[in-house]
């Protein structure tokens, strides 16, 4: 769908008319009754989100092995945690350990 509005309609009601615009309409945008701006959707599939099919990836991950990767992920996240321990465990040494030397009055 497309229509025409005025320049200071378009100002007032800039954000409604991007929703338009992204939903598919276009809008052309005049002043003093000349046609100056078009606003429309960025693609040619008119804006609207299409929803994800189900099992669009599974061609992909037909070749995994997913008990060896299952083992993979368990043997990292352990690692994480043993790292995460480790980094626990040593005493916190704040960026101002040195003392300060003391200002003379």
């Amino acid at each position: 769908m497309s229509r025409q509005i005025n320049l200071y309609e378009a100002k007032t009601q800039l954000s409604r008319l991007v929703d338009e615009a992204a939903n598919g309409d276009t809008i052309i945008i005049a002043k003093d009754g000349k046609p100056m701006a078009k606003l429309g959707p960025l693609s040619g599939d008119s804006g609207r989100k299409q929803p994800r099919k189900l099992g669009q990836m599974s061609e992909q991950a037909r070749g995994i092995d997913w008990i060896q990767w299952w083992r993979d992920w368990k043997a990292a996240d352990r690692a994480i945690e043993a790292d995460f321990e480790a980094a626990a465990a040593k005493p916190f040494v704040s960026a101002h350990a040195k003392p300060r030397p003391k200002r003379r009055r």
